[in-house]
């Protein structure tokens, strides 16, 4: 943040966990993590409970550590990566062969198979590391893409190293059972991916307090600036893009534990820009933001892709609303709203947002109920692609969400609603000037 005379405050930009608060309060809110990474499945069912809950949850964790550790570049660094999965990827295949060495005998406990797929994920981003963060900005940027797809080709024209579409496959249950874990059950597999992700949060939260991630934003805002001090900003761009890729490692490798698998997808663009897609939807200026936006974007592709085919048109639209109209994302959302709650009042704050949100879900009903039509059309022509349940099924029996109403009212709810938003942000910013402008005609 800036104050009046547009200097940065660097102890505001030092991507606070949870909005502010001293010492207590973090370690409060770090408490309150442990306890729901370890709640969180007796309230899924339990180990006899949800098989597809708990694999949701462990992948969840993995890539919550995927989306922080994007975040050590593009919010501590100001490095924007399109590449970013190559870390995680390069991690993967080596926690793979690693395991697979160990099931021949090599002495490596399956709970240190993430520290292994770290090393290497770090491995890489020293190698190619240095090639990249010569300079930031766009240059990283592009760089950071053809590093990513040099991978990817690559790793697609040597399937016997990669193992092509089919990827390596690899048999997590190896050695003897230690007090009776033998990392077979969903469920034991998910403690192992949790604690390693409360380690890694709780790492990453560490690094951004030190030397080395105060000197990291700094090259953020004026890398020039840095430079004048004494500082080389390519060195600091490297040592912290290493670090990203260690992390970014421990995330590929706590993903190829829970499908026991690793192909040359997980190197693709696809996997880099779904993160970034997180790290935006979370907001990149909060550290719980990656957080927020792992799980959302986690239960778009997992779970909301289970009852529709257009869950990527709806990810895509959470992404630009997003952009558009909330850039600080969920988390400084959130923040946002306490802010204004404390100076303007909590009874008229929320009764703001609350308008804002029937404004939200009007538009979001009518936007279904004009896309699911759309996609079941395309799918009966098509007969190419399996169709799947709709968005939200039956909820009566004269209603049915997608399809229950004719294109137009569906037309006019997203009109309707775009409106109230509109008539909610003018009157909102109104009233946020007025204060202004008041203090400027006293002075």
């Amino acid at each position: 943040m800036k104050d009046d005379a547009g200097h940065i405050d660097m102890e505001s930009e030092a991507l606070p966990l949870a909005g502010g608060g001293g010492g207590a309060a973090s370690l409060i809110t770090w408490l309150c993590a442990a306890i729901a990474l370890l709640l969180a499945p007796m309230l899924l069912g339990g180990p006899s409970g949800n098989a597809y809950a708990i694999t949701l949850l462990s992948h969840i964790c993995a890539i919550t550590v995927f989306a922080l550790s994007y975040n050590l570049l593009l919010g501590q660094t100001g490095l924007l990566s399109f590449g970013h999965a190559v870390y995680a990827g390069m991690g993967g295949w080596v926690a793979v062969r690693a395991l697979n060495l160990a099931g021949d005998g090599l002495p490596l406990p399956v709970s240190l198979v993430p520290l292994v797929g770290g090393l290497g994920g770090a491995a890489f981003g020293l190698l190619f590391g240095w090639l990249t963060t010569r300079r930031g900005g766009t240059p990283f940027a592009m760089i950071s893409l053809g590093i990513g797809e040099l991978v990817y080709a690559v790793a697609a024209m040597f399937p016997a190293g990669f193992g092509g579409e089919a990827g390596i496959a690899t048999n997590r249950v190896i050695g003897d059972p230690v007090w009776g874990i033998t990392f077979g059950p969903d469920i034991e597999v998910y403690y192992l991916t949790a604690a390693w992700t409360f380690l890694a949060a709780l790492a990453m939260y560490g690094l951004t307090l030190t030397p080395l991630g105060q000197i990291a934003r700094a090259v953020r805002d004026n890398a020039e600036r840095v430079g004048f001090i004494g500082y080389d900003p390519r060195r600091v761009r490297c040592t912290m893009l290493v670090a990203a890729a260690f992390f970014a490692g421990v995330s590929g490798a706590l993903t190829a534990l829970n499908v026991e698998v690793i192909s040359a997808e997980s190197l693709g663009s696809m996997r880099s820009g779904m993160v970034l897609l997180a790290v935006v939807i979370g907001g990149s200026a909060y550290f719980i933001g990656p957080v927020l936006g792992a799980i959302a974007v986690t239960l778009m592709a997992m779970a909301l892709s289970r009852h529709t085919p257009a869950w990527q048109l709806y990810l895509g639209l959470a992404f630009a609303g997003t952009v558009m109209f909330v850039p600080g994302g969920m988390a400084g959302f959130a923040a946002a709203l306490a802010r204004q709650g404390r100076q303007a009042g909590w009874r008229k704050t929320l009764a703001r947002y609350g308008m804002a949100s029937v404004g939200l879900l009007v538009l979001g009903f009518g936007t279904v109920e004009l896309v699911e039509p759309l996609y079941r059309e395309r799918l009966r022509l098509g007969q190419a692609v399996t169709p799947v349940h709709h968005v939200a099924g039956e909820v009566s029996a004269w209603w049915q969400i997608g399809g229950g109403m004719p294109w137009w009212m569906a037309v006019m709810a997203i009109a309707v609603g775009a409106g109230v938003l509109a008539v909610v942000h003018r009157r909102g910013a109104g009233a946020d000037t007025a204060p202004a402008a008041s203090r400027r005609g006293g002075a």
